[in-house]
């Protein structure tokens, strides 16, 4: 097979930067004397750092790369690259990796947002969306050089788009733009709205490349989710509703024939059951594919196709793997290349149509975005807790290599490899759960012990650094700390069934997973039972809230974005259909949602408890973190209330990340070393 090793002087000589011009000028400066100096200061400053705790500053140094798009001929892989954040700004740019020559460019160079790269069908030119000029729109940049050209022109923001298979036209969807009187109303102030009637439904669109003749291709109360292409390019099968509802379940497949310019009309095909996504067609254009989960569930697990000309969906993924499937691609030969969740690791395998499944085995990282070409060639954005997210290229029978080395100073912060840890429940169920002890623990002497929860609950810990929240783990591991992640019942990781474990039942036999946990790593001689902590975001922040309501064997919380009130939640939240699934609703079953709400039982709490929330977040809206925070004072619990302005559910502010970081260290270092 081709070698796809990067070229060596880029990892000597510049980590970071990879233009070729800068690596020509530095190779030509450089002289032996002053390479020895600059490895002798290299591993110098890596022990350093390795032995200090880390700083929030160093971890809002991670660059995010993802939407990984290799070109049809397959020589050249685009992905984007996310820049950290800069004040309240982060901008990302479109790199490519050429697997011929392994050459690495940075494609734009915008100050504010590229992403999205789409190659044209003949690979001359690349598509992308930007904002570089206020609202997103679409920008053509051809691979013979040159500048991006300015493709729409809209008033409303472009949120995806898709080449059409003879690369003519450019298919995209976007809201409705506002109409001239309801911007003279916006700019008088006089701007009311009335809820849902008077929201601006997403539209599908059209553009001609060569005349830029735009043309709407769906209307009326129709709110469209994603389309495909079909082959013909005649047509598109389209995710969609008439019906929106924030708490229903709405969406439906229909095909929509392009071909004449009359109005077009979306005719039902299909109504899967529940939340499903991620629709894409077959090559052949004879099938479908989705994810969807099962008894209407609120995320999608499984991997479902489904014949174009009508038929029952199967489900590929049921009986022969049984475990969440993130994202998948159709190959040549009718089969389909699947990313899925294998507790905290993440694999690829190949399914066919018949249900199939083999392992592409070799990876030694975990993919987070993938693409794969007719020539075998596979590229990724991979990533493990100590090695950050780059990209790498190989083939189908699993020969990978690393490519970039976009976050290489990480690797210099003495990041710590965790232990895999498997305990029984309160019922006998295995929890598995890794363990991060401090970079210099000895055995035989008891540390301070947090828990951290991960989101969801249909979510999981994996082997990743690859959020601000997932990174709380090595920041507290350096501070001393040694810390627990368990993948408790109700994550997606473990099958269906151990999915939908806790369902009806947060705080249930979930926390009794943690606390089995806790018990385990005490009996094991690693915690000190006296001083332990638990955090957690989101659903995690639930938990953090439900255990000090709960039990005071915990001596310092931290709970951000959390639910306190499950039926206030409910009627304030963007999407409240995710709960729906787990109790029903509080105007049919109000005493469900009381009994597992953190609210119901705050009198009992006694633990110092850190409540970190965005001001604009509408997932966990700050009602929930406010609630809380004044029931604790009520009943004189030492609590923090921060509210970040500007913030949603996960924080994007340079400053806002670096202060609740700092935060987080201080409120255990306060309640854990201390001794407060």
């Amino acid at each position: 097979m081709p070698s796809f090793a990067p070229r060596i002087r880029v990892e000597v000589y510049v980590p970071i930067r990879y233009e070729p011009a800068y690596q020509d000028t530095l190779m030509k400066k450089t002289v032996f004397p002053t390479l020895l100096a600059l490895v002798s200061l290299a591993f110098t400053c890596a022990a350093q750092t390795a032995n200090a705790p880390l700083k929030p500053e160093q971890i809002v140094e991670q660059r995010g790369l993802s939407e990984v798009q290799i070109s049809p001929d397959g020589e050249r892989v685009a992905f984007t690259v996310a820049e950290p954040p800069k004040g309240a700004t982060r901008s990302s740019n479109i790199w490519i990796f050429n697997t011929r020559t392994r050459d690495l460019k940075r494609f734009t160079t915008a100050t504010k947002r590229d992403y999205s790269p789409r190659w044209s069908p003949n690979g001359q030119t690349l598509a992308f969306l930007s904002n570089r000029d206020g609202s997103t729109q679409i920008y053509l940049l051809a691979m013979d050089g040159g500048e991006a050209m300015k493709l729409t022109d809209g008033k409303s923001g472009i949120e995806s788009l898709a080449w059409s298979p003879d690369g003519l036209r450019i298919a995209f969807t976007a809201t409705e733009p506002a109409t001239d009187d309801e911007n003279k109303k916006q700019e008088a102030k006089d701007d009311a709205r009335v809820v849902d009637k008077d929201d601006k439904p997403t539209r599908l669109w059209m553009i001609d490349i060569a005349t830029r003749q735009t043309r709407q291709l769906t209307n009326g109360k129709w709110k469209v989710s994603e389309f495909g292409w079909l082959p013909s390019g005649n047509g598109f099968v389209v995710t969609a509703t008439d019906k929106y509802s924030p708490e229903r379940f709405t969406n439906r497949i229909y095909s929509l024939d392009i071909s004449s310019s009359q109005n077009n009309e979306l005719h039902e095909m299909f109504a899967p059951r529940g939340q499903f996504g991620d629709l894409k067609i077959s090559p052949d254009g004879k099938s479908i594919a989705y994810i969807n989960g099962r008894v209407e569930s609120p995320i999608g697990h499984d991997l479902f196709v489904q014949s174009i000309a009508g038929g029952e969906p199967r489900n590929l993924t049921a009986t022969a793997i049984d475990r969440a499937v993130e994202n998948y691609v159709w190959t040549p030969d009718g089969s389909i290349l699947a990313q899925v969740e294998m507790g905290f690791k993440t694999v690829l395998y190949r399914i066919t149509t018949d249900g199939k499944a083999t392992i592409v085995s070799g990876l030694e990282t975990n993919p987070l975005s993938f693409d794969a070409h007719k020539s075998g060639t596979l590229a990724l954005v991979g990533q493990t807790v100590k090695n950050p997210r780059e990209l790498w290229v190989g083939d189908t029978r699993g020969h990978f290599a690393q490519v970039t080395n976009f976050n290489e100073e990480f690797r210099k912060l003495g990041l710590v490899e965790p232990e895999m840890l498997e305990y029984k429940s309160f019922d006998g169920l295995k929890i598995e759960a890794e363990l991060f002890k401090p970079r210099d623990f000895k055995e035989g002497a008891r540390v301070p012990l947090i828990v951290l929860v991960h989101g969801g609950p249909t979510g999981r810990w994996a082997d990743a650094f690859n959020s601000h929240y997932s990174a709380w783990t090595q920041l507290l591991v350096s501070h001393g700390y040694a810390v627990l992640l368990p993948n408790v019942r109700g994550s997606t990781v473990y099958g269906w069934q151990f999915l939908a474990a806790n369902r009806g039942d947060w705080g249930g036999g979930d926390f009794k997973d943690i606390l089995a946990g806790v018990d385990e790593v005490v009996r094991r001689g690693v915690a000190d039972e006296n001083r332990l902590g638990i955090g957690g975001w989101s659903y995690g922040g639930f938990m953090a809230m439900w255990t000090v309501t709960q039990t005071n064997r915990f001596k310092a919380a931290v709970a951000g974005a959390g639910l306190s009130d499950l039926a206030a939640e409910f009627g304030t939240e963007d999407d409240p259909t995710y709960d729906e699934w787990f109790y029903g609703t509080p105007y049919e079953n109000l005493s469900a949602f009381q009994k597992n709400s953190p609210i119901t039982f705050v009198k009992m709490a006694k633990t110092p408890t850190l409540i970190l929330q965005g001001e604009a977040d509408v997932v966990d809206p700050i009602g929930q973190s406010q609630q809380f925070y004044r029931g604790l004072k009520r009943y004189g619990v030492e609590a923090e209330f921060v509210v970040y302005p500007r913030e949603g559910h996960g924080f994007r502010e340079e400053k806002h990340i670096i202060d609740y970081l700092n935060r987080l260290t201080g409120w255990f270092d306060r309640y854990l070393k201390n001794g407060q």
